[in-house]
C-alpha cells in the first residue's frame, strides 16, 4: 500500500502554490491568508513572512522567484528576502488578490484573481510576458487549474465556481490563440476544481476541494483514476523529486470540517507518473 508522506504539519490557512524549484530541487508553498512562504529542503525548513497575500510563483533562477501578491508582481531574492516590483496587478482594487498562477513553457506567468470574498465576477486571468501584463479572461469569481499541456500549445483553467475546466490553444508565443473550449464538466459529481498540473503524458491532475483528492484525467477529459489525502480541502498538485515522481499537494484549514485533523498540512505521494520540470520565467 503507497503511504502519503507528510511534507509539513504546519496548519496552513489556505496553503496553495505547490512548486518544486528543478534548479535548487525543494518544494515551495504558501498560506494565503498567513502570508508566509515556505520551503521545505530535507531536513532543512524555511519560511518567508509577507505584509500582505502571496498565492502562487515561478522561479526566475535559483535564487530568485518571481511571486504574485494580492497587488503585484515581484522579484523576490531568497538569498536576501529583499522585492522587486514587477508588474502592479488589480492595484486599485483592495477587495482583490492574486490566487492560482502558473508558469508556461514560452516563459511567461499566467495569474489568476479574485475577491477576498469570493465576489461573483469580480477576478480576472491574466498573462505576464517579457514586460507585458496583459488580462487575457475577465468575470472570473475563483481563478483556478491553471496549467499547460506539454509542449506549450494548451492551456487549462477554471471559475471554480462553474465546475467546468476550460481548455484553449496557445500560438508560439503562447498567447490563446482561439476561444476557450469547455473541457472538462464536474458538475454532475459535484466536484469542485482547485489547483491543477500536466504530467509528462499530458495527463491532467486536479486538486478537487472538499473531496481529499487529487483526480488524474486523460487528455480527452476521461477520469483515469484519483490520489486521495486524510485532508478535506485539497487546494494544488506539483510534482516534484528528484525524478519529478511524488505528487505534492496543499490543503487548507479555513473552513475545514472539526473532525479534520490533518487540514492545512502538505503531503507527497508516489504519483506512478512523471511530471514536467517547471519552466523559467523570463522577465
Amino acid at each position: 500500500m503507497t503511504v502519503v508522506e507528510t511534507i509539513s504539519e504546519i496548519s496552513c490557512e489556505l496553503g496553495e502554490g505547490a512548486f518544486w524549484h528543478p534548479e535548487r530541487e525543494s518544494f515551495f508553498w504558501v498560506d494565503i491568508l498567513g502570508k508566509r512562504l515556505m520551503e521545505r529542503d530535507t531536513p532543512i525548513a524555511r519560511d518567508w513572512a509577507f505584509d500582505r497575500c502571496i498565492s502562487a510563483m515561478g522561479w526566475i533562477d535559483r535564487d530568485t522567484l518571481l511571486l504574485a501578491t494580492e497587488r503585484d508582481l515581484v522579484r523576490f531574492d531568497l538569498k536576501t528576502g529583499t522585492e522587486t516590483q514587477v508588474a502592479a496587478l488589480e492595484a486599485d482594487m483592495p477587495r482583490n488578490r492574486s490566487n492560482d498562477g502558473r508558469a508556461d513553457p514560452m516563459g511567461g506567468f499566467w495569474i489568476g484573481t479574485m475577491g477576498f470574498d469570493a465576489e461573483p465576477g469580480a477576478g480576472a486571468i491574466y498573462r505576464y510576458y517579457r514586460g507585458e501584463l496583459r488580462q487575457l479572461y475577465g468575470d472570473i469569481t475563483v481563478s483556478n487549474a491553471i496549467c499547460f499541456a506539454p509542449g506549450g500549445r494548451l492551456a487549462y483553467f477554471t471559475d471554480t465556481r462553474t465546475r467546468i475546466i476550460k481548455r484553449v490553444a496557445l500560438d508560439g508565443d503562447g498567447w490563446p490563440s482561439e476561444a476557450p473550449q469547455d473541457w472538462l464538466d464536474l458538475n454532475a459529481e459535484g466536484l469542485n476544481p482547485d489547483g491543477a498540473v500536466v504530467d509528462a503524458e499530458g495527463r491532467v491532475w486536479n486538486a478537487q476541494w472538499g473531496a481529499s483528492r487529487v483526480a488524474c484525467y486523460a487528455p480527452d477529459g476521461t477520469f483515469l483514476h484519483a490520489v486521495d489525502f486524510p485532508a478535506t480541502q485539497v487546494s494544488c498538485p506539483a510534482f516534484g523529486g528528484a525524478d519529478l515522481d511524488l505528487l505534492f499537494v496543499t490543503t487548507a484549514a479555513v473552513n475545514a470540517p472539526e473532525a479534520d485533523r490533518f487540514a492545512g498540512m502538505s503531503f507527497a505521494i508516489p504519483a506512478g507518473a512523471k511530471g514536467q520540470p517547471e519552466p523559467r520565467v523570463i522577465l
